[in-house]
């Protein structure tokens, strides 16, 4: 049966962090008080405990997707979320309010606030063993990781025999979900990071191989035991096909690379595969928001078998904080940013 709407919280107004137009980094950034946003049919309002920063949060600041995704301004970022249900809308089964939640608001974002909005189709339950700033690692990174690997033949309940598996950028958000789900796969993993991250990627995450990318055959993707990739997970910026056409896997199924962001060379290059019918082909990973992905990558979680790495914990107040260190490539793991009580 569907639940009726409920009443709104007592207050009007909140606060929160925006920004007012493409560009500016962290110093775009504003501290604003603005309304309590109210749950249309089919939505939760979230009283929010942490959201996490994925890079296509910036991406979209920058306007580096504004030729596909024109943006409204201003701007509340951070797709991430995770709190308590404060209030429903219409027609939304499943939830009361004091749930505690984790859900995704992809691409419209609202998580540096006190209260946000999602749909309820997209929002799961979080149980007490996954903190709240761990739950709001997952919405994003770990369902991309996951569905990348899909991808790429080696999920969690591909067939075997075992793939030998790459993860590039291992010890970032969606690498080390990435290389903890290819290893729960039962698959054969080598991953690229750097070199302050290898005990992490080979003891932590438990990759069978780490290799550090600045190194001659961390460069050249060259795994040490001279294995050849029959999946890859590519979570680093753009490199040459050739790079990973010489240590993809030969034969009837040959490799298969999934570029998480691809460039518009790896684009031309995947519909070249397409067309030419390659063995060894790249594909551009395409996200498809889930709650089944989700609610599966929760009980997880629950279950301590999936851990989510979080790289830092800034309260709103410095939220900026957590946005340049989003930016700034070398975070370990998710940059949390905690709202509320949990400040």
């Amino acid at each position: 049966m569907a639940t009726t709407p409920s009443p709104p919280p007592s207050a009007t107004t909140m606060r929160a962090v925006q920004y007012d137009g493409y560009g500016g980094g962290a110093e775009g950034l504003k501290h604003v008080e603005v309304p309590i946003p109210s749950p249309k049919k089919g939505e939760v309002l979230i009283k929010m405990e942490a959201a996490s920063i994925n890079p296509i949060d910036w991406k979209i600041q920058k306007g580096m997707l504004r030729p596909f995704l024109p943006w409204k301004f201003p701007s509340i970022p951070a797709c991430d979320l995770a709190g308590e249900v404060a209030a429903v809308g219409g027609g939304v089964r499943g939830f009361e309010l004091g749930n505690k939640v984790i859900a995704i608001n992809f691409p419209s974002g609202g998580g540096f606030a006190e209260y946000a909005v999602a749909q309820a189709s997209l929002t799961v339950e979080r149980p007490p063993e996954v903190s709240a700033a761990e739950g709001a690692c997952l919405p994003l990174a770990a369902v991309t990781a996951l569905q990348a690997l899909r991808a790429a033949g080696a999920g969690l309940d591909d067939a075997p025999p075992p793939k030998n598996v790459l993860v590039t950028a291992a010890s970032g958000g969606v690498g080390h979900f990435a290389v903890q789900l290819a290893r729960l796969g039962g698959h054969r993993v080598t991953a690229t990071c750097g070199a302050r991250n290898l005990a992490l990627v080979a003891g932590e995450l438990g990759a069978d191989e780490a290799l550090d990318y600045a190194t001659p055959d961390g460069a050249a993707l060259r795994s040490p035991s001279g294995r050849r990739y029959d999946a890859v997970v590519h979570c680093a910026p753009h490199l040459p096909w050739q790079v990973f056409d010489r240590v993809l896997a030969e034969g009837d199924t040959g490799g298969v690379v999934v570029d998480i962001t691809p460039s518009p060379a790896a684009l031309a290059t995947a519909l070249l595969h397409r067309v030419t019918f390659s063995k060894k082909r790249l594909t551009p990973f395409m996200f498809s928001p889930s709650k089944a992905d989700m609610e599966l990558l929760v009980a997880m979680a629950r279950q301590g078998k999936l851990k989510p790495a979080v790289d830092s914990c800034h309260p709103l107040s410095d939220a900026p904080a957590a946005w340049a260190r989003s930016m700034g490539g070398h975070a370990t793991g998710k940059v949390v940013v905690k709202i509320g009580e949990e400040e």
